[in-house]
Formats: C-alpha cells, structure tokens, sequence
C-alpha cells in the first residue's frame, strides 16, 4: 500500500475550498435587497439615494405601465402609464427598507398629482412599489402616518406592487456626474429643492 506524502494535498480540497468560496460569494451577492421608488426626474431620484448610506447601486429606469420595453421618448410623451423611477440596490444590514421609504417621502412633494415640480405628465407621478406584503405593510404605515399626522391632507404618491422595472437608455444612468453643469441647471431652474425644503421645512 503507497501511502499518501505528507505534502500531498487531499484530492477533494480544492473542490470543497471552491464550493465554500461560491456558497460564501452566493451570501455575499444575497445580502443585498432592492427597491423601486417614482419622484419625477429619475435624474434626481439617482442623484438623491446615492448619497444615503447603506445604498449601494441606483439605476433610472420606467416601471408600472403597459408598455413592454418602452423608450424614454415613449415614456415622455405619455401613454405607456409607465412612471420615471429608480430601482435601489441597498444592504438590508446598514439601512432598513423603512428606512428608505422614509427617506423617499422627504425627497418627493407627495402633495401633487401625476407632476414633480416642473415636470407635468402621468409619467412624472411620484410612487413606491412594494416586493411583498411586508413592505406593503410598512409602506402603508408610512403614508397612514404622515396623514395622521396632519402635515398633509391628501397624498397623491401611488402605492402599488411592484411591476417590471425596465431600464433607460445607457446616457440615463448616473447623468448627474456625466453631465454637472446641466444636471445642476435642470434640477436648480426646475425648483426641485426650493419646494422639497417648503413641503417638508
């Protein structure tokens, strides 16, 4: 009988490391959750999450509509239902869903209907789309609450499940550090922080 060299390395070894190493990286990967928030511009929706912690990726896109794979020139024209939106890549352990509901509502003037600022349309309807019945509950709760707390009399923000999210055009994603200058224009002349600061004081 050969016996086996001590140096030798147990024939199984490197496929157990690698099967640890996936099933760690496939937890890695899970620790992550998502959200689909409508705040008008989804430029600004983008600019807005990315600076909260816990926030880890923010892409613009067009959901709860009719429209299949809608482009943004469809999607501005009106007639797809769909709604500018952001879909929020978060880690659950450093910011909670609540959280960013929370944080959604003082970024938004839920005090309208199908318009933000000075963008008028269905498209520009504010909304928070929920994954299952949990978040239902705390977006429900969120909304049931600034109403009672008689801050406002009527919300227009759509609360709904969350449908196929579709994401925009390439030059869409991060068009706030693409384009500075015009981005701080369009957000600055469409007096989106001047009415966020008078809504919520």
């Amino acid at each position: 009988m050969i016996k086996p060299k001590p140096s030798m390395k147990h024939p199984f070894a490197a496929t157990a490391l690698g099967g640890v190493l996936a099933v760690t990286a496939g937890l890695a990967q899970a620790a992550t959750a998502t959200a689909i928030f409508a705040g008008g511009c989804f430029w600004c929706s983008e600019a807005d999450f990315e600076k909260l912690p816990g926030v880890t990726e923010v892409e613009s896109g067009y959901t709860a509509g009719k429209t299949p794979n809608p482009t943004y020139r469809q999607v501005s024209a009106g007639g797809t239902g769909h709604a500018e939106a952001v879909r929020v890549t978060y880690d659950p352990d450093k910011v909670s869903y609540a959280q960013l509901v929370e944080y959604h509502w003082r970024h938004i003037d839920p005090t309208v209907k199908d318009r933000q600022f000075c963008d008028v349309g269905h498209q520009y309807r504010t909304g928070i789309y929920w994954a299952n019945d949990a978040e239902r509950k705390i977006v429900e709760a969120s909304r049931d609450a600034l109403l009672q707390s008689g801050r406002f009399k009527t919300i227009y923000t759509e609360l709904a499940p969350a449908s196929t999210f579709y994401l925009a055009e390439d030059y869409h994603q991060d068009y706030y550090k693409k384009n500075p200058l015009r981005y701080k224009y369009y957000r600055t002349s469409c007096g989106r922080d001047a009415r966020v600061q008078e809504v919520w004081k």
